[in-house]
């Protein structure tokens, strides 16, 4: 298995009492978002890549969807996933996206929250995604936006106060990885370009439909602190995609 910081366990024991791992997709920023741009699960077959806490595997099911499949490299993600999970229908398998090797046509959807970041090797993904996708199969995704994962640190510069002053956008061209502090922790993760993540689903036989750059919804805004700083630069990207026959 590849090495990933989430079967750490003082990390994992931070990224529990995170906001989304607490209260699921409510407490995400994007969701409102990403919600749109999901397929009807009626009677799809589904594979979510990076599923944690498998929150959109739930969903899926719940919305139709005959069978779904959450695969993860960390076993203390899948552990809680599978607590949490009651429905027949979803089932979760410890596997790095790199190592994916399903066979073709098996998935009529796929869907990945804030995982792609965390690969070195995106292109590939994508192609064995668009092997194992069946004719005009959806792809929605959504990973940490290149202006938010340019730097490196991702962090805000602050002023005299120890107010966000301002968030560094450095060696934006320069692709690749990134020493990155996530809840007080060093975690690698990989910078790519807006230009690469959207060619390479063109080189990989997809097309795209639809790209969105969310912001927090009013809710979060209003109520958690610190949000309205998530509309002075873009957090996330959002994409969804489809297969070309």
């Amino acid at each position: 298995m590849k090495e990933n910081k989430y079967d750490d366990a003082a990390f994992f024991a931070a990224y529990r009492q995170f906001p989304r791992s607490v209260d699921g997709l409510k407490a995400a920023g994007e969701w409102h978002d990403f919600q749109k741009l999901l397929p009807d699960f009626t009677n799809k077959r589904v594979l979510d890549v990076g599923c944690g806490f498998g929150w959109h595997c739930r969903y899926a099911a719940d919305h139709g969807a005959t069978s779904v499949l959450g695969i993860d490299l960390s076993e203390k993600m899948l552990q809680v996933a599978a607590e949490k999970t009651a429905n027949p229908k979803i089932s979760y398998q410890r596997l790095a996206m790199e190592e994916m090797n399903f066979p073709a046509n098996c998935f009529d959807v796929v869907i990945s929250s804030l995982a792609f970041h965390y690969t070195p090797d995106f292109q590939a993904v994508c192609q064995q995604l668009n092997h194992c996708l069946a004719p005009s199969g959806q792809f929605v995704f959504s990973v940490e936006h290149p202006v938010f994962t340019a730097e490196g640190h991702q962090d805000w510069f602050y002023d005299a106060d120890g107010k966000p002053e301002y968030w560094p956008v450095d060696h934006y061209f320069q692709e690749g990885q990134r020493d990155a502090v996530f809840l007080g922790q060093h975690v690698t993760k990989y910078h790519r370009t807006l230009t690469t993540y959207l060619n390479t689903l063109l080189q990989t036989g997809f097309t795209i439909t639809n790209i969105v750059e969310p912001t927090p919804p009013q809710e979060l805004l209003a109520s958690v602190p610190g949000m309205q700083d998530e509309l002075r630069r873009p957090m996330m990207l959002l994409v969804a995609a489809q297969k070309i026959n």
